[in-house]
């Protein structure tokens, strides 16, 4: 934890003041940075105040736009890299128009409900300028338009942000008279194809100059700018630039009238002095124009520099990124530059959906496709994970389990064991430790069911002692608590020679503990006192050999702990070991008889 001395007016933590405080802070997961307040007065806690860096995540809108992107980006991974880069490009193309589709459904929606519930002019901005900037370098880079068809590219990605002309061209050929409609000088149309606008441009441009010339229509000053629009003249253009709204807007306007079938080499000339000649020499260009045009001059990483800065998140970086890496654009100065800047920016990506109560599993999959650091960072994140219920504990599990992370399955088990153990759950328990293969948990968690079964005469989740299986060897007490829930059963079955023969196993052996040899000393009296001969002499004398081991040594039992004879309580008092011992003698001497005929 670093201290450091903030001024006033540099910090929004409310309630700062630091003539009587310092302000620490520490990074946290998710670009989560913490800032602690510490009194120096006494008495009193600190604060704590959480400063978020990715709060979109919050942002119900953007939630579907990241729930959506990653299939996208999931289906981008599988494409063959052997394919050759001409069969490539239609499958690029196809999936950054169903990026900027997913872009677009998550604005209508906005528009829905921004009258309804909440207005969010923010966002609303932020998702056109997405929207904007990746179809641009969808038809400069991804695309590549070549020259000739670039001008009707660009016209096409104007139209589309700029959907008011479409609309007020629409009413004014709707009107019973369209000449006549006060929108018909604000929409001239421009909806040929190439060939169409080659042919009859040149042509056009002929005419219209010598009608300029003979001043023809200087009677009309509408179809007079008309004309002049049509071949070019700037200066018109501008007095109507309220029409355009936009610099890159006036761009495209400046080169279907003046250059159409400009070169992609020669496109930063035009944007450079498009974005001067429009915007006032006094204002600064917006992050918007500067993103814009790095576009225009080809300067791929310029573009993602600059969104990096701009935007408030990194869902279209990283995106962007590894679409362009894809299409092999990345690579011009450096082979590994590329990869590397796409890992970084994916991995920042993922690391701030994991902060997210239900984004976190999106994460899984960016981690999965960063082949440098992409696993290191998802051991890390994974065990983050906030386990609020089985369910959860389980999924993260499984998503570790497909990934041999066996480390951390193993943390996991533990802590959903001690959690279940906290909460008296001791079924649970057990089996969050018999899958951790904790031997040391494993083996406390059985002493709390003998604990629980001397007090209560029963055992709980039976199912799950019943079918410990292999797992019972995991430690020596469960061992024994599976021995001896095996005991209990074939008592029930009564098979009463196996039941011997296992209990006084049990304590041959040295399987059971010191502790709990009485209690199945006690279990053995309902075998002894049966009609037929159970135990054998030699048996017998073992189980003497076992008492008589026990009340000599250190390691006698409580003598005020209630004593169980199969699970029932044999009295409310103490057993006297005198009584136990006359029983053994007794049958001990039985037997013997009974043995020599």
């Amino acid at each position: 934890m670093e201290e450091v001395d903030v001024e006033p007016t540099t910090t929004p933590i409310p309630g700062f003041d630091s003539n009587q405080k310092h302000l620490g802070f520490v990074w946290g997961p998710g670009d989560i940075l913490v800032y602690e307040t510490i009194y120096k007065a006494s008495g009193g806690c600190p604060f704590v105040h959480e400063v978020r860096k990715d709060e979109d995540i919050y942002s119900p809108i953007l939630r579907k736009l990241f729930n959506e992107s990653h299939h996208i980006f999931v289906g981008l991974q599988r494409i063959r890299e052997d394919l050759p880069s001409k069969n490539k490009k239609p499958q690029f193309v196809s999936i950054s128009k169903n990026y900027r589709s997913v872009i677009r459904a998550c604005m209508e929606e906005l528009q829905q409900v921004a009258g309804i519930l909440y207005h969010n002019d923010f966002l609303g901005t932020t998702l056109l300028s997405l929207e904007l900037i990746w179809n641009l370098c969808e038809v400069l880079f991804i695309d590549a338009a070549p020259a000739g068809s670039l001008v009707l590219h660009l016209l096409d990605w104007v139209r589309l942000h700029k959907a008011d002309v479409d609309e007020k061209a629409r009413e004014v050929l709707a009107s019973e008279s369209p000449a006549e409609h006060q929108a018909y000088w604000d929409v001239p149309g421009e909806t040929q194809t190439l060939t169409e606008f080659d042919v009859k441009w040149r042509h056009w441009r002929e005419e219209v100059d010598r009608c300029l010339q003979d001043q023809s229509f200087a009677s009309n000053p509408h179809l007079e700018d008309i004309c002049k629009i049509l071949v070019g003249d700037e200066d018109v253009l501008l007095e109507h630039k309220e029409l355009l709204s936009t610099w890159y807007h006036f761009l495209v306007t400046r080169l279907l009238f003046s250059h159409p079938t400009v070169k992609p080499t020669e496109l930063h000339y035009y944007a450079q002095s498009s974005m001067h000649m429009f915007l006032d020499t006094r204002s600064v260009p917006e992050p918007l124009d500067s993103i814009l045009l790095a576009a225009f001059e080809f300067d791929i990483h310029q573009v993602i520099k600059d969104c990096s800065i701009a935007l408030n998140n990194w869902w279209f970086v990283g995106h962007l990124t590894d679409l362009l890496d894809h299409c092999k654009l990345l690579q011009s100065h450096n082979l590994h530059f590329g990869s590397n800047l796409r890992e970084f920016l994916l991995l920042e990506y993922a690391s701030g959906l994991f902060t997210h109560h239900s984004l976190w599993q999106l994460a899984v999959d960016y981690f999965d496709h960063c082949p440098e650091f992409g696993r290191v960072y998802l051991e890390l994140q994974i065990e983050r994970v906030p386990l609020d219920t089985e369910r959860k504990a389980l999924k993260v599990i499984r998503i570790c389990e497909q990934r041999q992370m066996t480390e951390q399955v193993r943390s996991i088990c533990k802590i959903m064991a001690k959690k279940a153990l906290r909460n008296n759950r001791l079924g649970s328990a057990l089996s969050w430790s018999i899958r951790a293969k904790d031997a040391a948990f494993a083996t406390l968690i059985s002493e709390r069911f003998l604990q629980d079964y001397c007090a209560k005469g029963t055992f709980s989740d039976l199912d799950l002692i019943d079918n410990l299986g292999p797992a019972m060897l995991l430690s020596d007490r469960l061992t024994f608590l599976g021995k001896y829930r095996e005991f209990h059963r074939l008592y029930g079955e009564k098979r009463f020679s196996d039941a011997a023969k296992l209990l006084l196993s049990l304590m041959t052996a040295k399987i059971a503990p010191r502790s709990f040899w009485m209690t199945l000393l006690t279990d053995a009296l309902p075998l002894l006192e049966q009609k037929e001969v159970i135990f054998s002499a030699d048996q017998t004398h073992e189980l003497m050999f076992c008492l008589e081991e026990l009340t000599s040594g250190k390691s006698v039992p409580n003598p005020d702990r209630p004593m169980q004879v199969l699970g029932y309580p044999l009295s409310n008092v103490c057993f006297p070991f005198n009584l136990l011992i006359h029983c053994f003698i007794i049958c001990s001497n039985l037997y013997s008889c009974l043995a020599r005929g």
